[in-house]
């Protein structure tokens, strides 16, 4: 697949078959996503993959603390959008798409649920790349940086006809992430992705979101 192809292909998939994902052939998109550019060449990710029950056993866990209303504590600066702002109109409108989509009226309180619950279980995707970086780095020094290997693995996988969904929800609850998995003490958990064989069946993935475009955020000088 040509790079623009790619980057017209990916988008986020929310619901995958549960067909497991070769460990080999995640091993080859990281090798390759490792490319991205880096600050300094000082290249801040590491990588936990987990699959299987383990993955399941980790979404269970971070739903029961949901329901328990129990604060989420996440290692990477967390913040909402501005009230009345384009950015947080934007966050509304996929919403209401998605929603209307899964059949989720806005007064359904238990589908409105189950629905942020699964975003906790990973979306049900058999495995999920973690992103983390050392703790003896800033808050927010390695983000652009992850943010580029992040977009690569997405590139990648695209490519291998396998679906992503890069979300926060599953490190809200770190302490879930070391306690069933081992996560390591030293390192910040900073994402994850979701990973897998996209579902065709499954209602939300029709969603494509649209992109504002260049000549409409870009200023030239010089030119």
């Amino acid at each position: 697949m040509e790079l623009v192809a790619a980057l017209h292909k990916r988008k986020s998939i929310r619901g995958y078959l549960p067909d497991p994902v070769e460990k080999a052939l995640i091993e080859d998109i990281l090798k390759n996503a490792v490319r991205a550019p880096s600050a300094n060449n000082t290249q801040p990710w590491e990588f936990i993959v987990v699959a299987g029950q383990m993955l399941e056993q980790i979404g269970q866990e971070n739903v029961k603390r949901l329901r328990a209303m129990e604060m989420p504590a996440p290692e990477h600066p967390w913040f909402g959008w501005p009230k009345d702002s384009v950015f947080r109109q934007r966050q509304v409108d996929l919403a209401k798409e998605l929603f209307s989509l899964m059949g989720i009226e806005r007064d359904d309180k238990q589908k409105r649920d189950a629905w942020m619950e699964l975003g906790f279980r990973y979306f049900g995707a058999p495995a999920a790349i973690f992103i983390l970086a050392d703790k003896s780095l800033s808050d927010a020094g390695p983000l652009i940086d992850i943010g580029a290997v992040m977009q690569n693995i997405c590139l990648l996988a695209a490519e291998k006809g396998l679906g992503t969904c890069i979300e926060d929800q599953g490190v809200m609850y770190p302490q879930v992430l070391r306690q069933v998995a081992g996560f390591p003490q030293d390192k910040n958990i900073l994402i994850a992705i979701a990973i897998g064989w996209p579902d065709p069946a499954f209602p939300a993935n029709a969603v494509e979101t649209d992109r504002v475009q260049p000549n409409k955020i870009t200023t030239w000088m010089g030119f």
